[in-house]
């Protein structure tokens, strides 16, 4: 059984795709149990964020799993299996944990180190535990990769200051406007990405600061934690005609804002330049938008420069994550190794328990004299006597520094003590 990951993410798709197969405003659990219902994998996780889909599994045939996969994944979204196979990457065992571990730490972020990663990555597993579809491998890998996650933000410094695709955003503001504070930015959603734009806003002293939703409790509760105001979604048009800055982060499948509605705004606002961050996947405002005059309008791709400037100011923290990631990796890379000897440990364990029987049962004659108490004293020496003979061989076994040195010890030992290919194959299962 082998760890694998197949997916694709903002390295390798572009956001025209990537909102195309975005499972997070779907039912995430159950796209999960849909994937399991394939038959495809033995366990799986489905990770979908706004830059990327993920899916973790534990298959037997790594090549028929990522094939099954990416097949699952076109069809569940309604896109031709060849618009997604090519931007797809398949990763295993060793490599496959490194990048959640990565992921998890927010070192393979667009913005290194955000913040909301380790929460989509822990949504995700639970999503995935809730609907049992996942096991002792997942179970295991997950765990591992949220305690490397919090490590990382424990020890080292990459969680603090500009690091979120919001902040990012708000700093590409800054570069086209300068000084923020004499103008009027309205923000267009409420959820978490809005939050911390709203509040990025804020911070930089905006003249005015306007929240809509399609929720009006939701919009008024963030505007009254950032000191801006709210209006009814029916009024985004005339909260447009006066904003200097529109920064969109809903949940919308559709484009909120087409390029007829923009253009209808821009008529009344007598050419006055428009800045437009469309920070949300699938993206909120129609891509032709920002081909009309005095119109800016960026996505959420777009912030690269921005994560190029992060990433050069990181360098140290980002070296130390590494570090603490490849201590982490291995530590799971281990126990994942382990997992393949296992059933010649056990069928080896069990030879030995089935000759310790068979001996005694041939002594039974000899050992009629004893009573009770010697008799189970009797046992629990030879049993402790194939305990101690075993320790150091099943050990090493289970430590072996790779693949092959497994493979080779394990034959080697299924030849000497003549371990039937049965009783290895029961073991497994077991």
């Amino acid at each position: 059984m082998s760890l694998i990951l197949v997916g694709l993410s903002h390295r390798t798709a572009p956001i025209e795709l990537r909102e195309q197969v975005d499972f997070a405003a779907r039912d995430m659990g159950g796209a999960v149990r849909a994937l399991a219902g394939k038959r495809t994998t033995d366990e799986c996780v489905l990770l979908s964020t706004c830059n990327r889909v993920e899916i973790y599994a534990a298959a037997g045939d790594p090549g028929a799993a990522r094939a099954g996969i990416g097949r699952f994944v076109a069809e569940y979204h309604g896109v031709p299996v060849e618009r997604i196979d090519p931007h797809l990457y398949l990763q295993r065992d060793a490599a496959a944990t490194q990048h959640l571990f990565r992921v998890a730490s927010g070192l393979e972020s667009l913005v290194v180190g955000e913040p909301q990663i380790l929460g989509q990555v822990k949504a995700a597993y639970l999503t995935a535990a809730g609907e049992q579809t996942t096991g002792p491998l997942l179970n295991r890998l997950f765990h591992s990769a949220l305690a490397t996650g919090k490590r990382v933000r424990a020890e080292t410094g990459i969680g603090e200051g500009a690091v979120s695709v919001s902040y990012a955003a708000l700093s590409l503001a800054r570069k086209i406007f300068g000084d923020l504070s004499g103008l009027s930015a309205l923000v267009l959603g409420a959820g978490e990405m809005a939050k911390l734009t709203a509040t990025h806003l804020q911070s930089q002293h905006v003249r005015e600061l306007v929240v809509s939703s399609r929720t009006m409790r939701s919009a008024a509760a963030l505007a009254g934690r950032v000191g801006g105001w709210a209006i009814p979604w029916e009024h985004m048009g005339r909260a447009i005609e006066g904003a200097d800055i529109v920064v969109t982060a809903t949940g919308a499948t559709e484009p909120i804002l087409t390029r007829d509605r923009v253009q209808a705004v821009m008529r009344t606002r007598r050419n006055r330049p428009l800045f437009i961050i469309d920070i949300a996947v699938p993206r909120d405002v129609e891509p032709g938008t920002g081909e009309l005059e005095e119109v800016f309008l960026y996505n959420i791709d777009d912030l690269q420069s921005i994560v190029s400037e992060s990433f050069a100011r990181r360098t140290h923290q980002i070296e130390q994550a590494d570090a603490i990631v490849a201590a982490e990796v291995e530590r799971f890379v281990i126990w994942l190794r382990s997992r393949h000897a296992v059933p010649t440990v056990v069928a080896l364990r069990q030879h030995f328990e089935d000759v310790r029987r068979a001996e005694l049962k041939r002594l039974e004659p000899k050992l009629a004299g004893l009573g009770p108490e010697a008799r189970a004293r009797v046992d629990d020496v030879t049993r402790l006597i194939v305990e101690k003979l075993l320790h150091a061989p099943t050990e090493h076994l289970k430590s072996a520094p790779d693949q092959r040195t497994i493979d080779d010890w394990a034959d080697a030992l299924t030849r000497l003590f003549s371990l039937s290919a049965g009783e290895l194959d029961e073991k497994e299962r077991g």
